[in-house]
């Protein structure tokens, strides 16, 4: 389904992804951040504080990181303000890199299984699904961001993958 090679591809792409947010959010106020915008998260804190829930939630299903200590209906207030976020954010992206760095195809095979809370019981899926769900969860949710920075007049950077700089960029 996905390779090593991939993840990595991902893993860097959110990072990059995430490094434009901070910039565009940057350009807004506090009160700008946590206007009620109408989205399912409410704000744009609150969509990028469930983007940082979701993926310190799956990021513990994969590896050592300790998993977010509220419910996924609290997500939206995971960090009280977008210092914070960006901090946790900048923490975990690299987490994110370190951990697809080191995989190899083996580890992208067989099931994994956990509680869903989403789903309020036991599930089990295809462990490169669960991988491959986490980065698309990623981009849904920067995209939703997108829009409603863009809505409140910040300047927002390119998202497409093939524009990702490279490394030595």
């Amino acid at each position: 389904m996905i390779s090593p090679a991939y993840c990595v591809m991902m893993a860097r792409y959110n990072s990059w992804q995430n490094q434009c947010l901070r910039r565009a959010m940057a350009q807004l106020s506090e009160g700008d951040l946590t206007a009620d915008r109408g989205s399912f998260f409410k704000s744009i804190l609150g969509t990028a504080n469930h983007l940082l829930w979701g993926d310190r939630m799956w990021m513990s299903r994969f590896s050592d990181v300790a998993p977010p200590d509220c419910p996924i209906p609290e997500s939206p207030n995971l960090t009280p303000t977008s210092a914070a976020w960006e901090a946790e954010r900048f923490r975990l992206d690299g987490r994110i890199e370190l951990w697809a760095e080191g995989l190899h195809a083996v580890d992208l095979t067989g099931t994994l299984t956990w509680y869903s809370g989403a789903l309020e019981r036991e599930t089990s899926k295809p462990y490169g699904l669960c991988v491959a769900h986490m980065f698309n969860h990623q981009t849904h949710h920067r995209g939703q961001i997108h829009a409603m920075l863009t809505a409140a007049g910040a300047r927002t950077e390119d998202t497409d993958l093939f524009i990702m700089p490279d490394r030595d960029s």
